[in-house]
């Protein structure tokens, strides 16, 4: 008994002084340094070692400690120790609002002050009017929403959906392609094409096929062999632009051409913009610029406006409808919050007020010709500057010069990342209120750095 109050007190004290840190807005360079210890042993006995290995492998010195403290503005962060950095990598996607956006930051507090969390018996206001927002804001007739927490989520949800569809037919073939993430959870393990997360876990969810991106010639075939061996495809699930692949931009007419196929053979086609969407590529929706409607649409990362997390799978409602005898066949304790979904809703707003879709097709532009400009004279460096919106991938020659340059941008106060796990296409993924004062550091930092990328790794 004693040894475990004895823990327990050990416990409360701990909890106490981290509760104590967390009201401050400021630390002292003391507490700075007792929080950077912390969080750096912390990754190594109790979240995972790994984390910290990788942070040293894309950052210089000893920055790889570099806690993150504060947001400072719209689109910049700042670590424990005071330095500012220019946030290019957007949370991987989730700060099209910006950091801390002030209408999403006071709808959550006012939903907090009333209830945070639901019964989830009695019926909630907010998911209901929310549900009513997407259905009006999303293209065609998508219509019914389920709600869950993140990306992976949204996915499986919408996999569960594809099957039931098709209960009665039995069909069961999946078609995704190559360079495809979908998220790491089982069935949308199975979609996602990288086979260093697959190959641990491996046998997958029966069913998947992987076809090149982009080629719908190998689509069609795929999907006529599956016809022909009476394992017909119950759905095509698909990034209208691949993020984590690498910013991969498919053919004009490819999606349009997808759907017609998917309607040719009965199948459903499915919409992954957990990384598109929310006005990321310079529409609300990806699916937008080739005016093409998917049966199913998936939301996550941006959703939530940077607040708080939150995923959706809209769906049309003869694919819906499966679910109406009994709605209890796929639920979520968390999905479609108050917190969250008062985030969402204040996100939909913010992103039609300022019209930020439209601004991400301006900045974008104007970042794409100021990267392309800054890499002209580096093609020894430099493969390519691709995107749509402000969702840009830088490609290298080889991994080592996309890891050089993530080090450099790090080093000068612009954080960017790799794309599944390898830097040899990085991103830039900035909110979707980036200023140009900010781009043209990004552009000055790109030219510096490609300046000094060591020789070595050219070799």
């Amino acid at each position: 008994m004693e040894a475990s109050m004895k823990n327990y007190n050990e416990i409360y004290e701990y909890t106490q002084k981290v509760l104590g840190i967390i009201e401050k807005a400021e630390v002292t360079q003391e507490e700075a340094k007792w929080i950077t210890e912390e969080t750096v042993n912390g990754f190594r006995d109790n979240v995972n070692a790994g984390f910290l290995d990788y942070r040293k492998s894309v950052t210089k010195g000893g920055q790889y400690a570099s806690v993150e403290w504060k947001d400072a503005g719209l689109n910049c962060f700042i670590d424990v120790n005071g330095k500012e950095y220019i946030d290019c990598l957007g949370g991987f996607g989730i700060y099209n609002v910006g950091h801390s956006n002030p209408k999403v930051v006071k709808a959550v507090k006012d939903q907090m002050n009333r209830q945070p969390l639901h019964s989830q018996d009695l019926l909630d206001p907010l998911r209901a009017m929310l549900a009513k927002t997407l259905a009006m804001l999303t293209p065609g007739d998508l219509k019914y929403s389920f709600f869950g927490n993140s990306g992976t989520e949204a996915v499986e949800a919408a996999l569960k959906m594809a099957k039931i569809y098709h209960s009665e037919e039995g069909r069961s073939t999946f078609i995704a392609t190559t360079r495809a993430f979908h998220g790491k959870s089982l069935g949308s393990l199975s979609g996602t094409a990288k086979g260093v997360f697959r190959k641990p876990f491996m046998p997958l969810v029966n069913g998947f096929r992987h076809v090149a991106f982009g080629d719908i010639d190998m689509m069609q075939k795929t999907m006529h062999a599956c016809q022909l061996v009476g394992e017909d495809v119950a759905a095509v699930i698909v990034e209208p632009i691949q993020g984590e692949g690498g910013v991969i931009i498919p053919p004009d007419d490819y999606l349009a051409k997808l759907r017609q196929l998917c309607d040719d053979y009965g199948a459903l086609l499915i919409f992954d913009e957990v990384q598109t969407g929310m006005g990321r590529t310079g529409k609300m929706f990806c699916a937008e610029h080739y005016g093409v409607t998917p049966d199913i649409i998936t939301l996550a990362k941006a959703f939530g406006g940077g607040v708080m997390p939150a995923s959706a799978t809209v769906a049309t409602e003869k694919v819906f409808e499966k679910l109406f005898d009994n709605p209890f066949l796929h639920t979520t304790t968390f999905g479609g919050n108050p917190l969250a979904c008062a985030a969402a809703l204040a996100t939909i707003n913010v992103l039609i007020e300022e019209n930020l879709p439209q601004r991400a097709a301006e900045m974008g532009e104007y970042m794409l010709n100021g990267l392309r400009e800054a890499a002209a004279e580096h093609g020894d460096k430099v493969l390519e500057v691709r995107g749509k919106g402000l969702l840009i991938g830088i490609e290298f020659v080889s991994d080592e010069i996309g890891y050089e340059v993530a080090k450099g941008f790090f080093d000068n106060g612009i954080l960017t990342a790799g794309t599944l796990i390898n830097a040899k296409t990085i991103r830039i993924e900035p909110p979707l209120t980036i200023e140009k004062e900010q781009c043209e550091k990004v552009f000055a930092t790109f030219s510096k750095v490609l300046k000094e990328v060591n020789k070595s790794v050219l070799v």
